[in-house]
């Protein structure tokens, strides 16, 4: 049997302060959602100016991203390129800006962010998990 890392709490304070300082350094107002390996959701902050669509969105963006052990501008890209049929697929987020937390090879969650441009969501999730 293996032995499986998994997110602590304050894993999570630290990935959430730092996609947030991120995201504000930047003036943009977002939402950022972690969440663990199995999609389930772990923290949520909207800030100040994002509309409430950001929260649902950010989480979705997260758990498909962990589910499906990948950033989920793949899926966007699969489906801009043609792959249409991709989304009756069960699952929601498949946007860019949801990014995968890896450690040690496994994936052990996800931050999904929503409320800017897609790369820049995906910049703010990234600065976040850059915090571990």
């Amino acid at each position: 049997m293996k032995t499986k890392s998994f997110l602590e709490a304050a894993d999570v304070d630290r990935i959430l302060d730092a996609a947030v300082a991120e995201a504000s350094a930047n003036s943009w107002a977002v939402t950022v959602a972690i969440v663990d390996d199995g999609g389930h959701l772990l923290a949520l902050r909207r800030l100040d100016g994002c509309a409430p669509m950001g929260a649902l969105i950010s989480v979705e963006k997260a758990r498909s991203s962990a589910i499906g052990r990948r950033e989920t501008k793949g899926y966007e890209d699969m489906i801009n390129n043609g792959r249409t049929a991709f989304l009756t697929a069960p699952a929601y987020g498949f946007l860019e800006g949801g990014v995968p937390i890896v450690v040690d090879g496994n994936v052990v969650g996800a931050v999904g962010v929503s409320g800017v441009k897609s790369d820049q969501d995906a910049q703010v999730a990234k600065a976040g998990i850059a915090a571990l």
